[in-house]
């Protein structure tokens, strides 16, 4: 299992035996100390928009989205969308597990797979807002140890080279230890001067896991502590996504939880929460409830400014290398050149607008986010499964934004 963002469509068949799996629920309490309540009555918490092109706007979206749930058989998901500092969407469709009529809620745990490198971006830029980390400082400053095949390009390694997959290593390279459960540092001393270099770093992106989280290591080495404490101190809590974690544990001990889900043949099975990734947080170890991604949304549009400027923000989001020779971005709907890497997000251009887009995989479930930041708004999309509509819920969304927010007001 290879942890990638995914951003082509998986074949899978369309057949619609789940046309009736779109039970609700919406819970006010979610795991809190590995305890969850019962599902109580449902609730949206969002802030209904006044305006009725943006009402019209969201019960497009949110027909459109049932209507796939039951073509693509996904038997869970949640959405939320926000507008400015508002949430104004927040829904869960199907259910937890298979064969359960246990729904999804606002409050159910997901593991978002890629969507974490995105938070080890913010994390980083927090920390260099605070004055701990400096983007253009060598990783051996803060991580000694950190070496390559070429002593003189891992000297000349700097932060920013972590973050946007441009240290010159190899596509993917060692993700499969990171999958046999190895820890970072174990990579690096051992295997990573094994590795050949594979073009000059900050020019050529190959994207990466085990590379990318040497940025936990250069943090625990200008701070003294754990990348989960960090997270949790400097977004987690300030940012009050109260049900969000990034280690197995926490989501073991969730009872309000999603399970992952596997196709056999034409049938869906459940699966269990899986170890592989907790021992990368930062590329792919983070849980969220649809509730938490609300608060993420909020923060990454720049409605929580005690948190994170908006200067770092713009540094965190400025594009750093094109990944036109990547596999394509949305298929038929992003052209190649029009695609770019930040600090742990893509960047894409779409009608003369700028994207800042994520996808995930781990574990069975899949992920996605993406934001305009002219517009003020963004979405992100939780399941349980990988099925077609992993990959059209974000152009389906912006694509019907286009259509009318010329006459939002």
């Amino acid at each position: 299992m290879v942890l990638f963002d995914f951003t082509v469509s998986t074949i899978i068949s369309r057949l619609a035996f789940f046309s009736g799996l779109f039970a609700l629920a919406f819970s006010q309490h979610g795991c809190i100390e590995g305890v969850a309540s019962k599902p109580v009555n449902p609730v949206h918490h969002a802030s209904p928009p006044a305006d009725p092109e943006l009402q019209a706007f969201l019960k497009d979206y949110r027909q459109f989205f049932e209507a796939s749930m039951a073509l693509t058989q996904t038997p869970g998901a949640a959405v939320v969308v926000v507008k400015g500092d508002s949430i104004i969407f927040q829904q869960g469709f199907g259910v937890k597990k298979i064969g359960v009529t246990d729904s999804v809620d606002l409050h159910t745990v997901f593991r978002i797979g890629s969507l974490s490198k995105g938070f080890a971006g913010i994390l980083t830029g927090i920390l260099v807002q605070k004055g701990l980390l400096h983007w253009d400082e060598p990783v051996q400053h803060y991580y000694p140890a950190f070496t390559l095949r070429d002593h003189n390009q891992a000297k000349r390694m700097v932060l920013w080279h972590l973050l946007s997959h441009t240290t010159g290593l190899p596509y993917h390279a060692f993700t499969n230890l990171i999958e046999r459960g190895f820890d970072t540092k174990k990579i690096v001393a051992e295997y990573f001067p094994q590795a050949p270099i594979s073009g000059k770093e900050g020019v050529f992106f190959s994207y990466q896991n085990a590379a990318f989280c040497v940025i936990e290591e250069v943090m625990q080495g200008a701070t003294q502590k754990t990348y989960p404490q960090l997270l949790q101190e400097n977004v987690l809590s300030p940012a009050k996504m109260r049900f969000a974690s990034c280690d197995f544990q926490s989501m073991q001990n969730c009872q309000d939880k999603a399970l992952p889900h596997f196709r056999i043949g034409n049938t869906w099975r459940s699966d269990t929460i899986s170890r592989a990734y907790y021992n990368a947080a930062a590329a792919g170890g983070v849980n969220a409830s649809i509730a938490d991604m609300g608060e993420w949304l909020k923060l990454l549009l720049g409605h929580k400014p005690e948190i994170i400027s908006l200067n770092t923000l713009e540094k965190v989001f400025s594009p750093v290398v094109q990944t036109g020779k990547e596999r394509r971005t949305f298929p038929r709907w992003i052209n190649r050149e029009d695609a770019s890497y930040a600090m742990g997000w893509r960047v894409l251009h779409h009608n003369n607008d700028t994207i800042i887009y994520h996808g995930g995989y781990v574990n069975g479930f899949r992920s996605e986010i993406a934001f305009n930041r002219r517009d003020n708004i963004g979405i992100c999309i939780l399941f349980n499964a990988s099925t077609d509509l992993c990959s059209t819920a974000v152009p389906a969304f912006f694509d019907r934004w286009d259509a009318v927010r010329s006459k939002i007001h």
